[in-house]
């Protein structure tokens, strides 16, 4: 009797720990797998320009990176005034409506893209942020919805790409600084400590495009050390979460996974990055052989920006090789080539004509500076017109995402 009770205890334990082992997408072999143990393909959206603005979303030209776009406003509005837009882009931008139509056109999750100050002390958008307190809000938005979430670094400390994307100083410092690395690290403990049993997360990208292909002299001393620190940070999360899967992305705009050697943890999805190339097998061939090789699942975190066709075609080609996708972007002004458009305001082309001018001097500010009223009211309609209630979808591009292009309420 002892026995059988004690085997029961041991049955049950087990079934228990399965069952805890079972909340999370987790991966199998190449695929990707639900809590129920169904295979999932991943499709889905960025949202794009919303914690990590880029200029040319705001049609802004060479004024690209966040820090720069905040400087052009301070500019023209001053700086109160600009802390007084990032508050109101935040708010307006991204809302729970946007995550709910999401989920209503077939989406099952979306990438989030965040910028590492958010977890410092550091000034951003206008102000420190608490960052738990936006993510925890998206979060929220997906339980709701029934979606997953995929967080994004974007900008790492001290730069992990070394262009406008990353918001640095023009070089991947990151990996010549102990400091950064140790920061990158610590973040990113910080964040799995605090979602390690939230079963919407889906995983964790911890560096988006390292290592720009510009510097082609140090590219075998940077590209070796990107694995490395991968490991490091991997090893760190797994002090507190065992179970969300981990995304990596090669070298060089996520399209180099020669830097990879063989999986060192069991949960790794690898990530690539595919824009403007013929819709073909050859693009692709090297990851099919990577994941072929290495029994892992592949993932598509960025790509799209170009035609109805194109987006449909390559959609489709994924979809034949069963590729996890993510495309580029949710939301943009003015701009067909994305999931949902909102109108530019009438006198924004003042804001993109003063980013284009000589801003070399004082002198030439003052020279360049358009009508700073009309500079507010274009704000002021930007963020009108980026509200969720008077974005529409461009049809085309949904469509050819194999998603339902729904209008938007009360249009």
């Amino acid at each position: 009797m002892k026995k059988f009770v004690c085997t029961i205890y041991i049955l049950l334990f087990s079934i228990s720990g399965l069952i805890a082992q079972n909340r999370f997408v987790t991966s199998k072999g190449k695929d990707l797998v639900t809590p129920s143990g169904e295979k999932i393909l991943l499709k889905g959206t960025n949202l794009g320009n919303w914690l990590v603005p880029e200029g040319y979303m705001f049609k802004l030209d060479q004024v690209n990176a966040p820090r720069h776009i905040n400087e052009l406003l301070e500019e023209m509005v001053g700086p109160d005034e600009t802390k007084e837009f990032w508050a109101d882009f935040i708010e307006n931008y991204i809302t729970e409506s946007d995550i709910q139509y999401l989920k209503s056109i077939g989406s099952n999750h979306l990438r989030l893209p965040f910028h590492y100050k958010m977890f410092t002390n550091e000034t951003y958008m206008g102000r420190s942020y608490h960052g738990f307190e936006q993510l925890d809000k998206v979060v929220e938005w997906c339980r709701n919805a029934g979606l997953y979430v995929l967080l994004d670094m974007h900008c790492a400390p001290g730069g992990q790409t070394g262009d406008n994307i990353d918001d640095s100083a023009g070089y991947p410092f990151l990996f010549e600084s102990e400091a950064s690395q140790q920061q990158l690290v610590d973040i990113w403990r910080q964040i799995a400590e605090h979602y390690k049993d939230e079963e919407v997360i889906l995983g964790y990208g911890l560096l988006n495009e390292p290592i720009a292909h510009y510097f082609e002299d140090d590219l075998p001393k940077l590209n070796a050390k990107l694995e490395p620190l991968y490991k490091r940070v991997v090893a760190s999360i797994r002090e507190v979460d065992e179970e969300h899967l981990v995304f990596l992305g090669g070298a060089q705009w996520n399209t180099n996974f020669s830097i990879f050697s063989k999986p060192f943890d069991d949960k790794l999805v690898y990530e690539f990055h595919k824009y403007w190339m013929p819709t073909v097998k050859e693009e692709i061939q090297a990851y099919l052989d990577f994941r072929d090789k290495y029994n892992v699942p592949l993932y598509v975190g960025e790509t799209g920006e170009n035609t109805d066709e194109w987006v449909k075609d390559f959609r489709m080609l994924l979809e034949q090789y069963e590729i996890n996708w993510c495309f580029w972007p949710y939301k943009k002004m003015n701009n067909t080539k994305g999931v949902m458009n909102f109108d530019e305001p009438e006198t924004y082309q003042l804001i993109s004509a003063y980013a284009k001018s000589d801003r070399s001097s004082y002198a030439k500010r003052r020279e360049n500076m358009p009508d700073r009223d009309k500079v507010r009211v274009a704000l002021k309609g930007y963020l009108e017109q980026c509200k969720f209630e008077n974005c529409y979808p461009n049809k085309g591009y949904v469509e050819g995402l194999g998603l339902e292009a729904k209008p938007v309420k009360n249009q």
